[in-house]
C-alpha cells in the first residue's frame, strides 16, 4: 500500500476532536511513508489533513474540478497551492474516478453530503467488484455511529449482503 485517499469535510466541524484527528491522520500517513490523495481543498478537514501530511514530509496529491479553482470560501482560495501535485480535472465525476485510480485504500473522516457521497460511491464500486481496496471510517467521537446503524438496518432488511464486519 502506497497511497491513501481521504474523504472529509470542506469545513472543520464543530468539535476540536475533528481537527485533531485530521492532523493526526495526515501526520501518521507521512510517518508511515504513505502518500495522501484527496479533493485538493485548502479549507476544512481537507486542508488540515493535507497540511499535516505535508508538514511531516509526506507527499500529497490533490484532485480538484476546474469549477472550484479560484473560488473563495471564508476569504481563502478553495484549492491548495502548496501540494506535492495538484491535478485540475473537468468534473466531480472525473475527480472521484481519478482519486480512486491513484489510491490503494480509502478513509472517510467526518464530513457532510460530499463526504457521504464519495464514501458510498466507493463502497458501491467495491460491492460491484470494481475494486478490492480497503475502505475505513475514522469514527471521531461517534460521528459515524448513526450511519453504521443505517448500514446495519440495510443488512437486516436484506438490501445489502454483509461481506465484511460492517457495510
Amino acid at each position: 500500500m502506497n497511497t491513501i485517499c481521504i474523504f472529509c469535510g470542506s469545513r472543520p466541524g464543530r468539535r476540536p476532536d475533528y481537527r485533531a484527528a485530521a492532523e493526526t491522520l495526515g501526520r501518521k500517513l507521512a510517518e508511515r511513508g504513505l502518500g495522501l490523495v484527496y479533493g485538493g481543498g485548502n479549507i476544512g478537514l481537507m486542508g488540515i489533513t493535507a497540511d499535516a501530511c505535508l508538514a511531516a514530509g509526506g507527499q500529497v496529491i490533490g484532485i480538484i474540478p476546474d469549477a472550484l479553482v479560484g473560488r473563495e470560501v471564508a476569504g481563502r482560495e478553495v484549492e491548495h497551492s502548496g501540494l506535492s501535485r495538484l491535478e485540475v480535472v473537468d468534473s466531480m465525476h472525473t475527480r472521484k474516478a481519478r482519486m480512486a485510480e491513484l489510491a490503494d485504500g480509502f478513509i472517510a473522516l467526518p464530513g457532510g453530503f460530499g463526504t457521504f457521497e464519495e464514501l458510498f460511491e466507493i463502497l458501491t464500486w467495491a460491492q460491484l467488484g470494481f475494486h478490492g481496496k480497503p475502505i475505513g471510517l475514522l469514527d471521531v467521537a461517534g460521528y459515524y455511529a448513526p450511519l453504521l446503524a443505517l448500514c446495519d438496518q440495510a443488512v437486516t432488511e436484506a438490501f445489502y449482503h454483509r461481506r465484511a464486519e460492517r457495510c
